[in-house]
């Protein structure tokens, strides 16, 4: 099959969308030709080779006033063209509904071709670069899910990463029946490491060596409910507990003011960008992994850490409960509600015997999202989407 995957972010940035899809990208071009189509992060048109994926990066316009990673590509109809006709796709796969891939979809109407989408979206990720969005909720959900749907209805198979990110589409009543198919992690770079030399990783990225060091990683935005775990932490008093913060984004700025305001310096590091070959060695360097958001239709960096062997410590929101059991590899807690996450992080803090059960826990649950078993389920729903086509 030849395969092309469209989507308004990918490498270098950072996002769970751009990890997702650059995976699928270079898992599927191990067996099949495969070429993507995406707003260029350089603003200027160019084109790439790596790791056998095709990259055509077009011509960007920065929305920066609205989030330091929104982009807009203006008029790429005629480079879309080109590329349907020079790589002459078998089916085409999108990953959201913003304009580019709109231009897509109709361009590969034109050429008769099959169209599937990966759903990524929920409001809530709207919710930090709308203004006003939490005073008009109800209005602006209904017109994000409208929007949305307008394109997703219209394409022969959608996918989700969950069975909770299923299950919002099916209530939205979208006419295609959508599938889950796990976003997927990679075991050949994420396991826990014997070898990792715990003091070291923590004193780069100036993680205290005597402390209970909680770690989240992503994108630092609004909807990630980062709030949470620090005035938790600021609830509890505690002196033997740390929690890193690792990665960027626009909620930075807001939750360094909230530390300095809470006094918290000593309790709560921002580490930065994590460059990917370090990721796997800090995570094995950290205690317990938490990921407090509202937001998450799966989560990579969560199955990252448990493939390390973490336990985790999760808010209870939409698909985030798909990756715990209470007890077994982590515990949940009220989205939102810092007084359940201050007796969660206290009770975890507290038992370190639990640590390595909860662990090998943990990795057992992430072997079942490899990315072998995400590319097998993609290419099991291009085949038959493309047999149906042919009948």
């Amino acid at each position: 099959m030849r395969i092309l995957i469209v989507g308004s972010t990918y490498a270098p940035f950072s996002n769970g969308q751009a990890i997702f899809t650059l995976n699928l990208a270079q898992q599927l071009a191990r067996f099949h030709p495969v070429s993507v189509i995406v707003p260029s992060d350089q603003g200027q048109t160019y084109h790439t080779q790596k790791n056998g994926v095709d990259v055509q990066y077009l011509w960007t316009v920065g929305l920066s006033f609205l989030h330091p990673d929104a982009l807009y590509t203006p008029f790429p109809a005629s480079v879309i063209h080109q590329v349907i006709k020079n790589f002459k796709p078998d089916i085409v796969h999108i990953q959201d509904h913003y304009p580019l891939c709109y231009y897509v979809y109709y361009i590969a109407r034109q050429y008769g071709l099959k169209v599937i989408g990966t759903n990524h979206f929920v409001p809530e990720n709207l919710a930090p670069v709308i203004p006003f969005m939490e005073n008009y909720k109800n209005s602006f959900n209904w017109i994000l899910w409208n929007w949305m749907l307008f394109l997703y209805k219209r394409l022969d198979i959608v996918t989700a990463q969950s069975k909770k990110a299923v299950e919002i589409l099916q209530n939205k009543r979208i006419r295609v029946h959508p599938k889950p198919i796990t976003c997927g992690v990679s075991l050949e770079r994420f396991f826990p490491d014997a070898n990792v030399d715990r003091t070291l990783w923590r004193r780069k990225y100036g993680l205290d060596s005597k402390k209970v060091v909680f770690l989240f990683v992503g994108r630092v935005d609004g909807e990630k409910r980062l709030d949470v775990i620090i005035h938790a932490l600021h609830k509890l008093k505690r002196n033997d507990i740390q929690f890193a913060i690792a990665g960027r984004g626009a909620y930075l700025s807001k939750l360094s003011e909230l530390v300095d305001q809470l006094d918290l310096n000593d309790k709560v590091s921002f580490t930065g960008y994590i460059p990917n070959d370090h990721l796997p060695a800090l995570l094995n360097s950290v205690d317990i992994f938490t990921m407090p958001s509202q937001a998450e239709l799966l989560s990579i960096a969560t199955l990252e850490a448990m493939a390390t062997a973490r336990p985790v410590l999760l808010a209870d929101a939409l698909a985030l409960p798909e990756l715990v059991t209470d007890g077994e590899n982590g515990f949940l807690f009220k989205v939102g509600d810092v007084d359940h996450a201050a007796e969660k992080i206290s009770y975890l803090a507290d038992n370190p015997d639990l640590w390595q059960k909860m662990g090998a826990s943990s990795f057992e649950r992430a072997q079942m999202h490899s990315l072998e078993h995400m590319r097998l389920g993609f290419e099991d729903v291009y085949q038959k989407t493309l047999m149906e086509a042919s009948c």
